[in-house]
């Protein structure tokens, strides 16, 4: 089978599409063929090191696709089944080995690609948005890389909770589209000072919670956005981690919260797991969750996938599709 690997840290340059043997099913475990895997930002932070990885490494943290084998004490699950997973590595491939408890069904109604684009950014924009803080109709909510995979999937899902979104983009482009998903003002940062603009649309009150993926070139702005009490929800690095910060300037900003969640975090047991993915796939069918799916790699192009989504010439979901599916 094909597998893209990672046999040392840094750029895409590093990735390699390699021939491995099949892996054999393992005691719970069942061998999915895969159909489409999920392109994350994680993937980029463990190819670079940021987040350190054993080498070598298949990347990959989320896909979809179908049985092909099931390991001895395996119950629930039979060759044909359709599944997707999150947080199982090693997707960029033909074929994953995965522990049957973090395998999910895909319901009749969501595809493959579907499947594959809703497991990580979906669940991710599920914890943020009702777990770390549950929004409500009460609140108000900045959202950074507002036209990205969980960021387009976050503004939907804060508008159905009833909250007033203000999203925030790089380009009139990016900005149409977190419009159409339902952001009620949009900031260019190419353009406007978010923080400066933040304080206009909120009569300078600030927002209830701050969703910040951008990290280190966002961060301090993010924090002055915020209300008395306000949430700052910094869950990720595109633009390099945050590594100085001085937790007293919280109280001296208005009593602040901060937090550096993670998925993983979110879904520590199956029950975790089943319940926020059933809601996503829930969501989808009933059209109260739109997916953007416009970017599909091979797996072989997985340099340029990864290029592309560090260079933010993508939106929505990025997919690698293995040859022949």
């Amino acid at each position: 089978m094909k597998a893209v690997r990672v046999n040392e840290f840094g750029g895409p340059e590093v990735l390699s599409v390699e021939e491995l043997e099949v892996p054999s099913v393992a005691e719970n475990h069942v061998l999915i063929k895969i159909e489409a895997a999920g392109l994350n930002y994680i993937d980029t932070y463990q190819r670079s090191g940021l987040y350190q990885i054993p080498l070598p490494s298949t990347l990959g943290l989320e896909g979809a696709g179908s049985v092909a084998a099931v390991g001895p004490d395996v119950s629930s699950l039979k060759p044909g089944d359709r599944v997707a997973f999150t947080n199982v590595m090693g997707a960029y491939a033909d074929y994953v080995n995965a522990p049957e408890d973090r395998l999910v069904p895909l319901p009749d109604g969501i595809s493959f690609d579907e499947g594959a684009a809703a497991m990580l950014q979906g669940c991710t924009a599920h914890y943020l948005s009702q777990s770390t803080y549950k929004l409500s109709k009460r609140d108000r909510c900045l959202i950074h890389a507002a036209a990205g995979g969980v960021g387009l999937l976050l503004i939907q899902m804060a508008k159905n909770a009833g909250a007033f979104v203000i999203g925030a983009c790089s380009t009139k482009a990016k900005a149409e589209l977190a419009t159409a998903a339902g952001a009620d003002e949009v900031i260019l940062y190419s353009e406007q000072d978010f923080k400066t603009e933040v304080r206009r649309i909120t009569g300078g009150e600030g927002v209830t919670v701050a969703y910040d993926s951008v990290g280190k070139a966002t961060f301090e702005h993010s924090i002055d956005c915020l209300g008395k009490r306000g949430y700052m929800v910094l869950y990720g690095n595109a633009s390099g981690p945050v590594t100085e910060f001085n937790p007293a300037s919280l109280a001296a900003k208005g009593s602040l919260f901060l937090t550096r969640p993670t998925l993983f975090d979110y879904i520590l047991d199956r029950e975790e797991l089943v319940q926020r993915s059933t809601e996503v796939f829930k969501w989808i069918l009933e059209g109260r969750l739109r997916l953007r799916m416009e970017y599909f790699f091979p797996l072989s192009e997985a340099r340029a996938a990864h290029a592309a989504l560090e260079g933010r010439r993508t939106t929505g979901k990025v997919l690698l599709k293995p040859e022949g599916t």
